[in-house]
């Protein structure tokens, strides 16, 4: 019993230190798995920071609530450690964001619920949003296996979308995050 339970620790601590990196990069990985607190998904194992870089067409926003610079708390998190940290505002954008189900690349369970890929993420992006049931083909590595799979959009809002650095609950710097909307963000 002690052997499982710090094999258990060991590899839960492994799989948390492996993938905190970002959600928001083309060369991030995570491996999903269901976690009630989380939704369908646990994004534990993924690499929760990323570059600077935003899509091509992707606009500033021209009236956020929170500008580049302001600290915002993050009030829902849609990935462990994130909910109640105090982040800074790197970029703020106005855009359609999705969540989205798929099948990864590289085979495994689908991945349902992931939030977020913003529209100026999906290949070959029609002019107007994309309603809840339309099939997409992602162009966001996020996740490993996400880049190039087909999903179905299970959400979207035309929202802000926020760029944002924060620290973790175990203390460790996330830098670049993609994406936080406006309505998981509030005013210290």
């Amino acid at each position: 019993m002690r052997f499982k339970r710090k094999f258990a620790t060991l590899t839960m601590t492994l799989a948390l230190s492996a993938g905190l990196t970002a959600c928001g990069t083309n060369d991030n990985t995570m491996n999903d798995m269901p976690d009630e607190s989380m939704g369908e998904m646990d994004h534990g194992n993924m690499d929760m920071s990323g570059s600077r870089e935003v899509p091509t067409g992707l606009q500033e926003a021209e009236n956020p609530t929170f500008d580049v610079g302001d600290q915002a708390v993050i009030t829902e998190a849609h990935m462990p450690g994130m909910e109640g940290a105090e982040a800074t505002i790197v970029g703020a954008y106005d855009t359609v964001v999705y969540s989205i189900s798929y099948d990864p690349m590289h085979g495994g369970e689908r991945v349902r619920d992931h939030k977020w890929i913003i529209h100026e993420e999906i290949v070959d992006a029609k002019a107007g949003a994309y309603e809840p049931g339309d099939e997409v083909t992602v162009d966001a590595e996020h996740m490993s296996g996400m880049g190039g799979a087909t999903a179905t959009i299970d959400s979207a809002e035309e929202t802000t979308v926020y760029m944002v650095d924060f620290e973790l609950d175990n203390g460790e710097r996330v830098t670049n995050h993609k994406w936080v909307t406006e309505d998981e963000l509030s005013a210290n």
